[in-house]
């Protein structure tokens, strides 16, 4: 229903999902002579997990930003708060509302985020939440599959500074693959 409203135009329907990438991405295929044992050289340290947070809007644009380790509910809601912001302007313009797929994770229902609720509903931003365990049900995941496997397949990048350009370039380039437009939120800015 949310996707016949969002092709009808009635409404700004958005996917919103979380993932993470390491400096060692596992390789596709790859040939070897035979009886030799697939190799890759590893860098010397593992380092730490790069989070990336994105907001989806099929065929017109891709918000995401980026953060070492996880986010927290309070980086949540500073990307929630400027789409709401957004969700006002367009509200004001259009008469349409901002609707936000996402799954149960707990920084998307945490004490704080449940109080802004309201706040959000009354800009025009409506949160909508997925059953649990049915991350499937979310199209954002295919996008997060698409970089991992076509854009960064089979990398490895000596410091988590690397790996964060690498997501950004795929990420960009799944933006001119399907055709729509790619922003960074920073979560630091004021």
């Amino acid at each position: 229903m949310l996707e016949l409203s969002a092709a009808t135009q009635e409404i700004d329907l958005l996917y919103l999902d979380e993932s993470g990438f390491c400096m060692w991405t596992p390789s596709g295929y790859t040939y070897y002579f035979r009886g030799q044992q697939k190799r890759l050289e590893q860098t010397n340290r593992r380092g730490r997990r790069l989070s990336i947070l994105g907001l989806w809007q099929p065929s017109v644009q891709f918000t995401y930003g980026l953060a070492i380790g996880s986010f927290t509910s309070d980086s949540y809601i500073k990307m929630m708060d400027e789409q709401a912001k957004l969700a006002k302007k367009e509200f004001k313009r259009t008469g349409k509302i901002r609707v936000i797929v996402q799954d149960n994770g707990s920084i998307h229902k945490s004490q704080n985020v449940q109080q802004k609720w309201l706040q959000w509903k009354a800009m025009g931003l409506y949160l909508f939440f997925l059953p649990p365990y049915c991350s499937q049900m979310n199209p954002i995941e295919v996008e997060w599959h698409q970089v991992k496997a076509h854009e960064l397949v089979g990398q490895m990048f000596e410091d988590e500074l690397d790996l964060a350009y690498a997501v950004m370039s795929g990420v960009e380039a799944r933006g001119m693959a399907g055709g729509y437009s790619v922003e960074r939120f920073r979560f630091n800015s004021s």
